[in-house]
């Protein structure tokens, strides 16, 4: 049984082994810069960790772990195209350090890239259905990076709305992870369907938690900003509960929060205080636990002995329980 730990080092040293070398240099040379930035390497890991427990062929996994990673990375260079964002990591993005031109032209090779590595797979039934799934994911992520483009502007937004698109966004693409890594180890398609059902919620709840740290971790060991949302004026589940339960005194001064000019620490220290008016964070705290309940509950259905999906539950409850 591959604990991530041990997937983790596999995909580091796989990614380090790669070749993403090419001529002209300025196309490929941002490739290797971006796959060499590190991160969590949480994908692929959950994929090698559910090819291990339906016994895959490891080479077969790690191909397809590194196109989902190298895929990853492609949004995230084409996000900070987007955004305009100077650093990724703490270091330059590659479109501050090259330019936007060639962070868009990189991007789109890393996406070849991607399916490249899919193209190692064997027999061919193998394939086609591997990459049914993950072109469908590959679109579904793009359809939530619109959904969270539109919010910026849309004026209205619900719930049901925001949980929408961080399972686009952001749960889809780990819940691909977790099936592909199952299809190459030979799973039916009722324990394929079951561990992506496991890897879409858990990935709902582990935003669903993001938001939640982000208003609330410890400054000390977060590592960004706390806050960093609420001076956005970015609508997190957090922003949007509120809104439905706020009186009348406390929307005005949500909205003079957000419309106003406050300084950001005084801003953040206002829209808290109505958070924890409301009880938000403890709302947010039962909405995550939904979603992990039923990530728990799919993953149970899985027709293996609890022993081997054990590492899947440590992981998850590693990653949804860490400290604040």
């Amino acid at each position: 049984m591959l604990s991530f730990k041990q997937a983790y080092q596999e995909v580091e040293e796989f990614i380090a082994a790669a070749d993403f070398s090419g001529n002209p240099a300025e196309l490929y040379d941002p490739i290797t810069y971006s796959m060499n930035l590190g991160g969590k390497r949480l994908r692929p890991a959950l994929l090698l960790m559910a090819a291990d427990i339906f016994e895959a062929e490891k080479p077969a996994a790690l191909n397809a772990a590194l196109g989902i990673e190298v895929f990853h990375n492609f949004t995230l260079v084409h996000d900070d195209i987007m955004d305009e964002a100077p650093l990724r990591r703490g270091k330059d993005t590659v479109y501050k350090k090259w330019n936007r031109d060639i962070a868009i032209l990189s991007g789109d090779v890393m996406f070849v890239k991607a399916i490249d590595f899919f193209l190692k797979l064997h027999p061919a039934q193998q394939l086609a259905d591997v990459l049914r799934v993950f072109n469908k994911t590959a679109a579904e992520v793009c359809d939530g990076q619109q959904m969270d483009m539109n919010f910026e502007t849309q004026q209205e937004v619900s719930i049901a709305d925001y949980i929408q698109m961080i399972e686009l966004k952001t749960a889809v693409l780990l819940a691909a992870a977790l099936k592909i890594g199952a299809m190459i180890g030979g799973a039916s398609d009722e324990d394929a369907n079951h561990i992506y059902e496991f890897g879409r919620f858990i990935g709902i709840a582990f935003q669903l938690q993001d938001d939640y740290l982000d208003a609330y971790a410890n400054p000390d060991t977060f590592g960004k900003i706390v806050g960093g949302d609420i001076i956005a004026n970015k609508k997190t589940y957090l922003l949007l509960e509120a809104f439905n339960l706020a009186n009348t005194s406390q929307l005005a001064e949500l909205n003079d929060c957000i419309n106003g000019k406050f300084e950001d620490e005084e801003k953040v220290k206002r829209v808290k205080s109505i958070y924890n008016q409301l009880t938000i964070p403890e709302l947010s705290k039962q909405k995550m636990k939904t979603y992990f309940d039923q990530g728990m509950a799919s993953l149970a259905k899985v027709s293996l002995p609890q022993e081997k999906k054990q590492a899947l539950v440590d992981i998850a409850e590693e990653l949804m329980y860490r400290a604040v």
